[in-house]
């Protein structure tokens, strides 16, 4: 571990910090580099098996969104354990930042080879490609664009979690690697050398900035370059700039039926298609078929209880505990979303409609949304100390920060290649500019305000154990440097680390593991019923306005 390094003199610092953060950069890429392959293998075995879809999506869904802390029990007693001691902190290292990099990155997998024509597989039927030729000749080529896409979030995700991956602590053994920048900066924060921790600061900022203009830019022209070459242009670059008036007319038609609301001018209407066919309506299925793996979720985790004998009086007091936490961080979380939202939507809406610079500021915001939360946090914490709202004020901007590159990203990938499309509608109809706010700009980013919603409010949960309760016990000491009062983040992480007996929220804990486990699982019921009765009805109403 990087011992001392505010006594070093500033040329054997600077040494000493370019080492720390080439390490953590080595287990950054192994990371990236495992999450690539189980990606590619799980993403395209559940987008070609509809058993395996129905099955590997809802546990991804809920792997997501489960703090990363949530599997420090199992990385501790399996792999530091039964591993030499140095290889086995690294390989839990590298393992926890895979479970933050891999879902998304799944997903996109997932999505890419779901849309493929049905042509591709029938010629590939017809050329009988064997299960090998068609993983290399297709699933891999199409996978790859989204893949490389996506990685540029997930190594910004990685990074958040860099600093809880090298330092952490389960009752009192403490765990760090020898080797990383999470290290050095929290012990230069926490030891008052804002002077060292500046300048760690910097070394950090400039990696990510080399990262994005060495590693991840090159990938992407790359593929842009093979989606060229292929003739798959984006939709504006197809359709959008020169298309022939009555085209436009049309089109805006079209746009008006499917939902966006605004109404062609008589003059115009001449030019117009007819109304289209009516679709046929389609029988609803009694509701508990549409939730049946909901219910069928909740009956088993009832009935594991019932027969493990759980259900007794302190089960019961864990769990009041628990809805408490839980109804805390619930709160949390979606007012910050609530603000993340009025941040955000003008913010894409600038981006993608009104600046000509689009490309310039995503790899900005790509820079920035990769200098992780956690690594200001003790600064954060320090600028905030004495202040009654400390451990409040600190969660809000650390899940405000793991939340909102989701919901900006999320926008700007679905909507900008929209963008000339409907700048040209607007200038042909004349829309007013707080028309076009209303019934153009906002309903145009609503659907990568969905996406980002799901995906940025499931960071936001995974964020929870280190906005609410975050100590340099693995340095070493037992400072609490920050912590709410009360949040399912903050009994977890307290949860973890207690020993029987250790009194939590006014109760006393004999099983922290059980109150654990209690806690995991009213979350995992929380994110299926929300999945369930929210995310997935926006989702259809959404699709039925937009399809």
């Amino acid at each position: 571990m990087s011992i001392g390094l505010a006594a070093l003199p500033l040329y054997q610092l600077a040494q000493q910090l370019l080492l720390d953060t080439g390490a953590s950069w080595a287990r950054m890429l192994v990371a990236l580099l495992i999450s690539f392959i189980i990606s590619l293998f799980v993403g395209i075995w559940a987008a070609r098996s509809e058993i395996a879809g129905k099955v590997i999506l809802p546990i991804i869904d809920i792997f997501q969104t489960l703090p990363i802390l949530a599997f420090f029990p199992f990385v501790i007693y399996v792999v530091v354990v039964a591993l030499p001691p140095m290889f086995g902190i690294n390989a839990a290292v590298v393992f926890l930042i895979v479970t933050s990099m891999l879902w998304n990155m799944i997903f996109a997998v997932y999505e890419a080879i779901r849309t493929l024509p049905n042509e591709t597989f029938e010629v590939s039927e017809l050329y009988r490609l064997s299960p090998f030729q068609r993983l290399r000749k297709i699933y891999v080529p199409a996978a790859m664009p989204r893949l490389v896409e996506q990685s540029v979030l997930s190594w910004a995700i990685g990074l958040f979690y860099l600093v809880t991956s090298e330092i952490f602590s389960i009752g009192n053994a403490h765990y760090t690697v020898t080797h990383g920048i999470g290290v050095a900066l929290t012990q230069l924060a926490i030891s008052g050398s804002f002077g060292y921790y500046l300048l760690g600061f910097l070394v950090f900022i400039a990696f990510v900035i080399a990262t994005r203009f060495l590693l991840f830019a090159p990938l992407e022209n790359h593929y842009a370059r093979r989606r060229a070459a292929a003739g798959l242009q984006p939709i504006h670059r197809q359709r959008g700039m020169h298309l022939h008036p009555v085209a436009i007319f049309r089109e805006m038609q079209h746009l008006y039926r499917e939902g966006l609301g605004i109404k062609p001018k008589r003059h115009l209407k001449r030019h117009l298609v007819g109304p289209p066919p009516q679709p046929a309506i389609r029988k609803e299925p009694v509701w508990w078929h549409k939730y049946y793996y909901t219910l069928l979720f909740l009956i088993a985790v009832v009935a594991l209880l019932f027969i493990t004998g759980n259900i007794n009086q302190t089960t019961m007091s864990y769990e009041s505990l628990v809805l408490a936490s839980l109804a805390a961080s619930f709160a949390r979380i979606w007012l910050v979303f609530v603000i993340i939202l009025v941040v955000s939507v003008p913010l894409c809406i600038y981006i993608i409609f009104m600046t000509k610079r689009l490309s310039g500021y995503v790899t900005l915001i790509q820079i920035i949304a990769s200098i992780p939360a956690t690594l200001v946090l003790p600064v954060i914490a320090a600028a905030f100390a004495g202040n009654p709202m400390q451990g409040e004020i600190v969660a809000f901007i650390i899940f405000f920060l793991s939340g909102v590159w989701y919901v900006i990203f999320g926008a700007l990938a679905n909507s900008r290649d929209l963008s000339d499309n409907l700048l040209e509608i607007k200038k042909v109809f004349h829309v007013r500019r707080l028309d076009a706010w209303r019934k153009i700009y906002v309903k145009a980013i609503v659907p990568g305000l969905i996406t980002g919603a799901v995906t940025g409010i499931a960071a936001e949960w995974n964020a929870s154990i280190v906005a609410e309760f975050f100590t340099n016990a693995g340095i070493g000491g037992s400072t609490v440097i920050s912590s709410v009062h009360t949040g399912l983040g903050q009994l977890l992480d307290a949860s973890l680390s207690a020993a029987p007996g250790t009194v939590i929220g006014g109760v006393v804990v004999n099983q922290p593991l059980l109150l654990m486990a209690i806690a995991l699982i009213n979350l995992t019921v929380m994110i299926i019923l929300i999945n369930t009765f929210v995310w997935k009805r926006l989702y259809k109403s959404v699709a039925e306005v937009y399809r």
